[in-house]
């Protein structure tokens, strides 16, 4: 009877303990979020809550003017760089920061805190700051019901971070070093080690003339490439450089092969490319 009483026991008590660690999946008022962004050769990540209006008003009263707001719900705001970059004139080292915020009517401070372990901004110690700068806000003619953080008007080494939430915009820039790190891969793979790889050669050459650097050694380059293994791009940007050197009738000659493998391989872009091309040069 005892041993009988004592299983009876365990069982309900392992019963009991399983009904206890159990809990209720429910929504979250502020769900979490997560974005990444190419920005250049940085990989940028924001990790944040979203909070919704509902109903209530925002800055000024639910987000007090004049007092750091964590820049979302929940737990701060954290930035995460994969290299350095710059913000607002300042070098940032590659690493995690919270992102913190004081709204004001006519201007916002932006933080970059190195304490990411807080619960929004309690505990938050100015002198864990490592940048502070101001930026304007702006009405937009939307409202935003959630609050949104998302990145715009990407550049080869930059992009604008952008908070949104009612009906106000905050913007900042983040801005990436891109073209010392890729010329001294071109420097090394390329130049150094004299390569006769056509890719390499294409992708040396498609830098050298997108950011006006030396044409001439573009044209080297990608004359190389395609005499190696012409595909209908890589004679599509030597058409595009010796248009840039005066030399009318080899581009119109380039131009030409390309479209026609371009229409082998039935890609209606470099078609259209290489059509306009050609037209601008009659």
């Amino acid at each position: 009877m005892k041993k009988s009483f004592s299983i009876l026991a365990a069982a309900l008590f392992f019963m009991g303990s399983v009904a206890y660690s159990q809990q209720l999946q429910m929504p979250q008022a502020s769900p979490s979020a997560k974005i990444s962004q190419k920005v250049g050769l940085t990989d940028v990540t924001v990790e944040y809550s979203r909070p919704s209006t509902k109903g209530r008003k925002i800055f000024g009263e639910l987000v007090p003017f004049g007092q750091v707001w964590r820049t979302g719900a929940n737990a701060a705001t954290i930035l995460d760089f994969s290299t350095a970059v710059e913000i607002s004139n300042n070098q940032v080292p590659a690493g995690k920061y919270a992102l913190y915020s004081i709204p004001g009517k006519d201007k916002w401070t932006i933080v970059l805190s190195k304490n990411t372990e807080l619960w929004g901004s309690i505990g938050y110690n100015a002198d864990e700051d490592i940048l502070r700068f101001e930026v304007e806000p702006k009405k937009l003619s939307r409202k935003y019901e959630t609050f949104e953080i998302s990145f715009n008007n990407m550049t080869d080494n930059g992009a604008d971070l952008s908070l949104k939430w009612e009906n106000t915009r905050v913007d900042f820039r983040i801005t990436t070093e891109v073209d010392p790190i890729v010329m001294a891969q071109i420097q090394e793979l390329v130049i150094d080690n004299k390569t006769e790889n056509p890719s390499l050669l294409y992708a040396a050459a498609n830098y050298y003339f997108t950011n006006q650097k030396d044409i001439n050694q573009a044209y080297d380059w990608i004359s190389k490439s395609v005499e190696t293994d012409p595909k209908y791009w890589t004679m599509h940007l030597k058409a595009k450089i010796e248009a840039s050197l005066g030399k009318k009738e080899e581009a119109i000659a380039s131009a030409k092969k390309s479209m026609e493998m371009a229409e082998a391989a039935k890609n209606p872009d470099y078609i259209a490319l290489n059509q306009r091309l050609i037209q601008s040069l009659n």
